[in-house]
């Protein structure tokens, strides 16, 4: 069934792709477009258009006012924007609930990094040290990535309790051993000419594993968004990660 689309955020880089991906790739109608530094204003925007879905790729200080505009009035939304907390996870459940309508927030569109996320869960039935790394443009606000942090989650699910040497280590320069997620170091990098990449690296006596994934442009992304746009009005309330979508 065609679906009425607003895009937010579509002057940003993932805007602007989502964009020529809904009305060039999709039988869906695109809406309306809004971006809170150019044109527009999200709840305007739905009054005028009466959108169906709302793909949101703003920024993290601006998300959860985006997501309760959308779902309070209504209107299902799959949000590619990062930063998102438990807590707020937490919230945009309750609005669902409340309202009647589903969310879909998504910390990695591209199939490859989900792949990539669900190989480090199984090896760490067996390897269970391990660091990540994950790579961004200079653009990115915030870190480590929603995807390094899902990673990490993930990671820590399957793998034994992890007893390391208790080596006292000292950092010459403070977080030069990265952020800690249970256990996991998580090392952020933010440079000019990257787009997204990640890399898991798993060690064990005399041997390491490297699981990585990297996005050169973000048409990667793309398909990821069309799968989203097909399943929304499939899944029931919040549903967090593309991978449940792929099962």
């Amino acid at each position: 069934m065609l679906k009425k689309i607003v895009v937010n955020g579509a002057c940003g880089r993932m805007g602007r792709e989502v964009v020529k991906t809904v009305v060039n790739e999709t039988d869906d109608l695109l809406v309306g477009v809004c971006d809170n530094n150019n044109i527009g204003d999200l709840l305007e925007t739905i009054k005028e258009t009466k959108p169906d879905v709302i793909i949101d790729f703003t920024t993290p200080s601006v998300v959860m006012e985006n997501i309760r505009i959308g779902l309070r009035n209504g209107v299902n939304m799959i949000v590619g924007t990062t930063g998102i907390t438990d807590v707020d996870l937490k919230s945009i459940e309750k609005m669902t609930e409340e309202n009647n309508v589903n969310a879909l927030i998504v910390p990695n569109f591209a199939v490859g990094a989900i792949l990539m996320m669900r190989f480090a869960a199984e090896a760490a039935k067996y390897l269970d040290s391990v660091e990540i790394i994950e790579l961004h443009h200079d653009q990115k606000v915030d870190a480590p990535s929603g995807t390094a942090v899902k990673t990490a989650d993930l990671i820590n699910k399957n793998r034994k309790k992890y007893n390391d040497k208790k080596v006292q280590e000292i950092e010459k320069l403070t977080g030069a051993r990265g952020a800690d997620a249970d256990g996991i170091k998580i090392h952020s990098v933010r440079l000019p000419g990257l787009v997204a990449h990640q890399e898991v690296i798993f060690g064990a006596q005399g041997q390491s594993l490297l699981i990585k994934h990297d996005s050169y442009n973000r048409k990667s992304f793309m398909p990821g968004v069309r799968l989203a746009l097909q399943k929304i009005n499939n899944i029931s309330g919040l549903v967090y990660g593309l991978e449940k979508l792929l099962d």
